[in-house]
């Protein structure tokens, strides 16, 4: 989790519970789905694959692709260099549970994502996903702005390294969208959520901040204005037989 200054922790302890972040609801999913004979696979695994390191010695076989170079060399973790739209080294039906965070919105191509995912994993399978709700005002803004300015936007609201910022497309992030794609390529909707958390875009303002807690929680409460909240968090599942 990021750190905040004293006041904005005050207001995030007051509003919103480290418990119920959509972070630790998907790291609860992927525990729950976990075995210890499991191929496992983390889509968008990041530079140094932190989350699979963790798993080590609990799965059969820890797989993580990402689209940059790896700076870690790991002979416990297969790391490969791929785009999930075209995750070649990778068999047909091998993956019992893959996962992924904040991935989804910079796929380009949603059908040749499903269609990948669809093939890999095994009947029965799972992939469970957190990505931004295209209706969040933070998507919407990303959405309008040239994915040029990304990166030096990203770097000053939130800090992260310019090379770790990527374009955004969209292509997934919407309910009709992730039950169309899902239909279309042979996998089960098992669970979807629209899930709220904290303004972290707004983290530089105390004010603003302030203002985005309210507004988190007015959208918690009207169930008509869930999808507008921060994050979709989503199960497929890949049909047995």
């Amino acid at each position: 989790m990021p750190e905040f200054t004293p006041a904005i922790q005050v207001l995030i302890d007051k509003h919103f519970s480290i418990e119920t972040h959509p972070y630790r609801q998907l790291e609860s999913a992927v525990e729950t789905r976990f075995r210890p004979d499991a191929t496992v696979l983390e889509i968008g695994c990041g530079r140094t694959a932190p989350v699979l390191q963790q798993m080590k010695g609990r799965a059969g076989r820890l797989i993580g692709i990402e689209v940059i170079d790896f700076t870690l060399d790991d002979p416990e973790l297969e790391l490969l260099t791929r785009d999930v739209g075209n995750m070649h080294g990778i068999a047909d039906s091998s993956v019992d549970l893959a996962f992924s965070r904040s991935v989804m919105k910079h796929v380009p191509d949603g059908d040749a994502a499903f269609r990948e995912i669809s093939r890999v994993l095994k009947p029965g399978g799972c992939y469970v996903f957190l990505t931004p709700s295209l209706y969040d005002y933070g998507s919407l803004v990303a959405a309008l702005m040239p994915n040029a300015l990304h990166p030096w936007i990203v770097k000053r609201v939130e800090g992260r390294a310019e090379e770790d910022t990527f374009p955004t497309e969209y292509q997934c992030n919407t309910k009709r969208r992730v039950r169309r794609l899902a239909r279309d390529h042979g996998l089960n909707v098992a669970q979807f959520e629209f899930l709220g958390q904290y303004p972290n875009y707004l983290k530089f303002n105390t004010i603003l901040f302030r203002l985005g807690c309210w507004y988190a929680k007015l959208l918690e409460q009207i169930k008509a204005l869930h999808p507008m909240q921060g994050w979709i968090f989503c199960t497929v599942q890949k049909p047995v037989g």
